[in-house]
């Protein structure tokens, strides 16, 4: 049986998303953007950026042995540091 076309647009959007961020984090800017151009619509930018934080949570629970609910916990934690809300570690 042959992959479901609209799953592989799904894996090469998270691919895209994945560029995005190597782009930025590597002070590649216009890299970025430019990959970011190449997102057909707003709905696949926003599957592509969903389904890479999915998979990147699902390694890291691999890694940690931790479960989902604690790995968002901990990530909803710094989100909420980052922004100025409260410590990182109130667990």
């Amino acid at each position: 049986m042959p992959p479901d076309p609209t799953a592989l647009d799904a894996f090469r959007d998270a691919q895209r998303a994945a560029g995005v961020i190597a782009a930025k984090h590597r002070g590649d800017l216009d890299g970025a953007q430019a990959l970011l151009a190449e997102f057909t619509d707003e709905t696949c930018r926003t599957r592509g950026f969903h389904l890479l934080a999915e998979l990147t949570l699902t390694i890291l629970r691999a890694q940690t042995g931790e479960t989902m609910d604690e790995l968002v916990q901990h990530l909803s934690l710094h989100i909420a540091a980052v922004a100025g809300n409260r410590p990182a570690d109130s667990s």
